[in-house]
């Protein structure tokens, strides 16, 4: 019974967490669905696979939707053995989005209550975490697998933090499973970033350890932690494998190409500083976790008709009803990224107790928190901050893979309501003297508010609220439309300063009647509570509200077939599709109705990217016939799409009567310009003990696609001759292997991206099948990482039990 009291707390609050997660996506209730642009695009991505899979049970783990072909194995591949995803799903009981809402929650509440924190305060610091800005608006895109990464990211936290603490068993078990579930969240950019911060944690304690001369102790438990996490790794092994093969051919990998189409030097791996830093937070930007729109909020800002922008557009000759819908849409941003959807606001009474808490708390927690804030700070900035990010990138293991390294400022939202909420902890604490509160009172206040006035009091003097754009908006809408605008931006930078300022005021006025015992610790939790609630969420819901929510069947369905698709569709051979009313490598639209030949991913394919960058992009017209794009669509007069037939396509495969052998990528590339593709093959010299030379012309030479399936072509060959044939397929060696009459027969990358073999004389079934090794070998390891963590788990609980 006393146990059944203990627990009862806690299964309210987890009850009140399913309660309010629901209640924010309230839409969810009725059947809807959150719009997400990203898993649009997933969908559209995902569509063959998806039928495949739905059609015949298996998994095909090979897409012919997209880039021409590409692995599944980043695009929702269901793998054997995959345990991780069961316990996962369990977890993830509420309709989407607001399992990840539920799963914020959750985590942070597990994190502080391993910190020793009573409930409510750990229910204070979940609502404060789960509520920040960031966390909501990725929701609100679609980044699905970034929500979920970081959502585990606290449980993991808290496993470490427990068996720092000595609680092997529970941070054993409570580590291995966070950790399995971040990894199996598929988001490795979140779980780098987390790599980072626990590294901070434990130089800390490693630090703490030294100095308190308890340095056995401290490696033990790092044994403990290293074992669990190898196990947890262990039965993520598949998707963890299959992507560490891919990531070396995508984008992220070394194609070997080291020139760019203009001549200049391309990065022989990784990515380039400018793709990395693309999205950098400018330094001053970064106090918009402060107050949300310090630097306008976003690119398509709701300002509403009392606006200057909106006389603006009225005295241009708009009418009322376009200017109100420039105004819901309005480019208030004056930052320096290229676009911005919301602010990555925690939360001004957030903030403040977090510099309350660095007066009151001392010791390894404050210190691994800082530093994790700092580190993650400094690297948002990117070219901002040049020497600091080249540094990461050059000699950090890892650091060039990842884009977009504003998203690093997550590890800001994780730590600040850390030790904001552990700073009330310490608050409670009635060891501590009054003098000491005050004091961190005092010069919270004097930090807060005397930054904040004077942003606000000299924000004409610091900021002309230019924003990089505004050049382009004068050619469009003149120079008074440009100025009307600056006013805006001030009218809501001011706005948001004041309203950020006021509930600072609110913090402090709270804490203060604590500490003076005119209100006790259970009004002041409360009242905290419904400061953070009352600052975050409103924010929130201008970025994600009811109204991106739709019908059920619009996000089940996203595209639907145009005349040109229709037209397209009625033949129902094998052939590839080239849409260029848009962008074509980056949407998904075209992969859903038909073999693209472009796509949306993060990591593509990197050598059909080159091929993009050199040809695709620029119309190459005999690139894209050996691509077989039999079909191009393109915009009519009208605008509208319509399909156009390319007679000139080389079809499945076609036989060559020359082979011109090169050197390197930077050749096999240039080298496509230079020949007549459907005569001859380019080779990189390493496959020539591969190609036999014994082919010639034949009176009687033949080849047929007779089966297709994503992961299986199957071909009929009838030639006089022995013949060199080329496949309209991409060439990935780790998986697909080539069957000739049954028996394995190797195959070549030819034209830099496409795959060729020898075809003998005669009548002969050639057979093409994905069959990734990688799978079976990383299902074996997740099996039995998988049974070895549950025996030792079972052989822990039951040891713990016996001594009890």
């Amino acid at each position: 019974m006393a146990n059944l009291k203990k627990f009862l707390p806690h299964l309210l609050v987890l009850v009140g967490f399913v309660i309010v997660s629901l209640f924010y996506f309230s839409p969810v209730l009725e059947g809807k669905k959150i719009f997400q642009s990203d898993i649009v695009q997933y969908i559209g991505m995902a569509k063959e696979q998806n039928d495949f899979r739905d059609q015949t049970g298996e998994e095909p783990y090979w897409t012919d939707a997209a880039f021409g072909g590409m692995p599944t194995f980043q695009l929702g591949a269901y793998y054997p053995h995959n345990y991780v995803k069961k316990l996962d799903n369990v977890l993830r009981f509420l309709p989407r989005p607001a399992d990840y809402l539920f799963l914020y929650f959750l985590g942070f509440y597990i994190l502080l209550l391993c910190l020793k924190l009573d409930f409510r305060l750990a229910l204070l610091g979940a609502l404060a975490f789960g509520f920040s800005t960031y966390l909501i608006i990725i929701l609100g895109v679609g980044h699905n697998a970034k929500a979920h990464a970081i959502a585990y990211m606290p449980m993991v936290l808290g496993g470490i933090i427990l068996t720092f603490r000595q609680k092997y068993l529970w941070g054993f078990l409570l580590l291995s499973l966070a950790m399995a579930l971040q990894v199996g969240a598929n988001h490795f950019q979140m779980t780098y970033y987390l790599l980072l911060l626990v590294i901070v944690l434990g130089i800390a304690y490693l630090i703490d350890a030294y100095q308190k001369n308890i340095l056995p102790k401290f490696f033990k438990a790092l044994g403990v932690m290293v074992v669990a996490v190898i196990l947890a790794i262990g039965a993520n092994a598949t998707n963890l494998l299959a992507t560490q093969e891919y990531t070396a051919y995508s984008t992220r990998g070394d194609t070997g190409l080291t020139i760019s189409p203009d001549g200049s030097d391309k990065p022989a791996a990784g990515l380039s500083f400018n793709y990395i830093t693309e999205y950098s937070y400018g330094i001053m930007e970064s106090l918009n976790l402060f107050s949300p729109r310090f630097m306008g909020g976003s690119n398509a800002e709701d300002i509403g008709k009392d606006t200057e922008i909106y006389d603006a557009l009225l005295k241009l000759g708009a009418s009322p009803v376009q200017a109100g819908d420039f105004a819901e849409n309005a480019p208030t941003y004056w930052g320096d990224q290229p676009y911005v959807g919301a602010p990555a606001y925690i939360g001004a009474t957030v903030l403040f107790l977090f510099i309350f808490a660095l007066y009151l708390v001392k010791g390894r927690l404050k210190w691994w928190i800082v530093g994790g804030s700092v580190l993650a700070l400094v690297l948002s900035w990117g070219k901002n901050f040049r020497f600091f990010t080249e540094f990461f990138i050059d000699y950090v293991p890892l650091y060039n893979k990842f884009r977009a390294v504003s998203s690093i400022q997550v590890i800001i939202e994780l730590c600040v309501p850390i030790l904001a909420v552990y700073g009330l902890y310490k608050l409670f604490d009635p060891k501590l003297q009054k003098e000491a509160k005050v004091h961190a009172l005092k010069w919270s206040g004097i930090i807060v508010g005397g930054v904040g006035l004077a942003l606000l009091l000299f924000r004409s003097v610091l900021f002309d609220f230019s924003g990089a754009g505004d050049s382009t908006l004068i050619q469009q809408l003149g120079a008074d439309f440009v100025r009307a605008l600056k006013e805006d931006r001030k009218a809501i930078y001011t706005e948001d300063l004041i309203r950020s300022l006021i509930f600072s005021a609110l913090t402090a006025a709270v804490i203060w009647l604590y500490i003076e015992k005119k209100i006790t610790q259970n009004w002041l939790v409360p009242a905290l509570g419904l400061l953070i609630l009352i600052d975050l969420i409103p924010v929130d819901k201008r970025y994600v509200n009811k109204d991106d929510f739709v019908n059920a069947s619009r996000m089940d369905r996203p595209f639907q077939p145009n005349e040109a698709d229709q037209q397209i569709l009625q033949d129902e051979g094998h052939y590839r599709v080239f849409d260029v009313s848009g962008s074509p490598f980056n949407t998904g639209r075209t992969s859903y109705f038909h073999n693209a030949i472009g796509g949306y991913h993060a990591a593509k394919p990197g050598r059909i990217q080159d091929l993009y960058d050199f040809y695709i992009s620029k119309n190459n017209m005999a690139v894209l016939n050996m691509l077989n794009a039999k079909y191009f669509i393109v915009p009519s007069e009208s605008g509208q799409p319509q399909a156009q037939q390319n007679p000139n396509a080389f079809g499945n495969a076609w036989f060559v009567n020359n082979i011109k052998w090169v050197e390197s990528a930077n050749e096999e590339i240039l080298s496509l310009k230079e020949v007549d593709l459907q005569k001859t093959a380019i080779i990189n010299s390493k496959f020539k003990e591969e190609v036999s030379k014994n082919f010639k012309a034949a009176e009687k030479a033949e080849i047929e696609l007779t089966s297709y399936q994503p992961n299986e072509l199957v071909y009929k060959t009838n030639t006089s001759e022995a013949q060199f044939a080329v496949f309209s397929e991409m060439y990935y060696q780790p998986g697909w292997q080539a069957y000739l009459d049954g028996e394995e027969v190797e195959h070549v990358r030819v034209n830099y991206v496409l795959r060729a073999m020898n075809i003998p004389a005669g009548e002969h079934t050639l057979t093409f099948r994905f069959e990734p090794e990688v799978v079976n070998t990383g299902s074996s390891i997740a099996l039995a990482s998988s049974i070895l963590l549950v025996l030792i788990i079972l052989v822990g609980l039951y040891w713990h039990r016996q001594r009890l």
